[in-house]
């Protein structure tokens, strides 16, 4: 995939900007050209996936078009609507290949995709996705979602060759996944932010192009807000394309880091309570809106903090790896114990790092502050956004106590080794700070 602005080689960053898919197909009627993209990617016998849900949104005209073009296909339809992106959804699917399909078609969109994405990659397959909604932005990533021993966690797997969007369909998805798709675009404000904050005070690769690809996707959708309320064709396909931009954005830069950041790991937290515990959560999408506002809150608060080494230093002096890790395990139950066993390997907590990021931030928070103001939207004016589209804007809104979200944010930095908002907080001794202000703004 070519995007305006990118170069596959030759970036000033130092990377080579490789996505493997090949085409994008968007517009009304657009599955009709599904027998053409096959052929084109020498695919002979299509294996379908889909779940209840998307197979009767979507999946029935493509077995029909295949039938009238007389190609031959096998397809497993999970037999519910609300399928998870877990081991034995995996497992499902894999068992349920026919191994005499040369070519994957999903039909559907975030765990159908993802699913879809781990099958064309273990069997080897080329892949296709039939998008049934504006829902999130994984169409064009390498990388799958999924829950594995309790713990959220993006998995190498297949970029989509060809993604195809009809907008008819997309269109007439169910509104939480119009507005999902929307939450999931505007989460780009924390990442990008993150992304150069981590840049400034770890060194992490940072690329100037890939951000500017990811600003663009953000107002492509932001723009057509109103519009894909209303579910117009040219909004509709607007936030279509710009959340596959950004998904584009991932495999540019071979990693999430452009696309998610801590409002994700709000989700992510929320999606293994409900996992462990039977609690309520909503879409990725809401859950990342709901995050997004959450985060640009506190980076709101965070510079009006004067940093100080001495109480810092003390902060995390006084920290108990042991105690936090017994909390994590009565927080989330199973899943923290494949989070304890990165950390074992990850070493975030180590002092040794920890004091090269303190000095880094003391001597870098003007610049900090500075990101924040170029990055992130101001609560308000996300909550304008929210309320514009029907969003919901609090925890307690898609059933989440509100009580569990203070010590949400505290477990979202234990994830994986991100360099996000609540390990910044953390650096700078005022988790608990952060937390008690939590329960004043949601």
């Amino acid at each position: 995939m070519t995007v305006e602005g990118i170069k596959p080689h030759g970036c000033k960053c130092g990377k080579d900007h490789l996505c493997d898919v090949s085409e994008v197909v968007t517009g009304n009627g657009a599955i009709n050209l599904l027998p053409e993209k096959l052929r084109l990617l020498g695919g002979a016998k299509p294996f379908i996936l889909a779940d209840k849900n998307t197979f009767a949104a979507c999946g029935e005209k493509v077995t029909e078009i295949l039938k009238n073009e007389e190609i031959a296909y096998s397809s497993y339809v999970f037999p519910h609507g609300d399928v998870k992106p877990d081991e034995k959804a995996v497992g499902a699917a894999i068992m349920h290949f026919d191994t005499s399909c040369d070519i994957v078609v999903g039909v559907g969109s975030g765990v159908i995709n993802d699913i879809s994405k781990i099958l064309a990659n273990v069997s080897k397959s080329k892949y296709i996705i039939v998008a049934t909604a504006p829902s999130m932005d994984g169409y064009a990533s390498a990388t799958s979602s999924v829950d594995r021993d309790g713990l959220k966690v993006s998995l190498q797997s297949r970029c989509a060759d060809i993604i195809i969007g009809d907008t008819e369909i997309l269109k007439n998805a169910p509104e939480k996944s119009l507005v999902s798709g929307l939450g999931d675009i505007i989460a780009k404000y924390i990442s990008i932010a993150e992304w150069r904050i981590s840049h400034l005070i770890n060194g992490e690769y940072y690329c100037d192009d890939i951000a500017a690809l990811i600003r663009k996707s953000v107002k492509l959708c932001v723009d057509n807000a109103e519009g894909l309320k209303n579910r117009e064709d040219a909004a509709v396909e607007a936030v279509f394309n710009g959340l596959v931009y950004a998904g584009a954005a991932m495999s540019f830069a071979n990693a999430s880091r452009p696309a998610s950041g801590n409002e994700h790991y709000f989700s992510h937290i929320w999606d293994m309570r409900a996992l462990e515990f039977g609690c309520s959560s909503s879409t990725h999408g809401i859950q990342c809106a709901i995050g997004t506002l959450i985060c640009a809150k506190l980076y709101e608060k965070l510079c009006t903090v004067e940093p100080n080494r001495e109480k810092a230093v003390y902060a995390v002096n006084n920290f108990s790896l042991s105690e936090h890790w017994q909390d994590l395990r009565r927080f989330l139950g199973k899943g923290a114990e494949t989070m304890i066993e990165l950390e074992k390997k990850e070493n975030k907590y180590s002092f040794e790092n920890y004091g090269k990021r303190i000095d880094a931030i003391i001597k870098n928070f003007d610049g900090i502050k500075k990101i924040v103001a170029q990055e992130i939207p101001s609560g308000k004016t996300l909550e304008k956004l929210l309320d514009s589209v029907g969003c919901p804007k609090t925890p307690k809104e898609i059933g989440i106590d509100s009580s569990t979200v203070p010590e949400t944010f505290a477990a979202t930095k234990d994830i994986r080794d991100k360099y996000i908002l609540s390990r910044l907080v953390f650096d700078l001794g005022l988790t608990d700070e952060f937390c008690e202000y939590i329960e004043t703004i949601i």
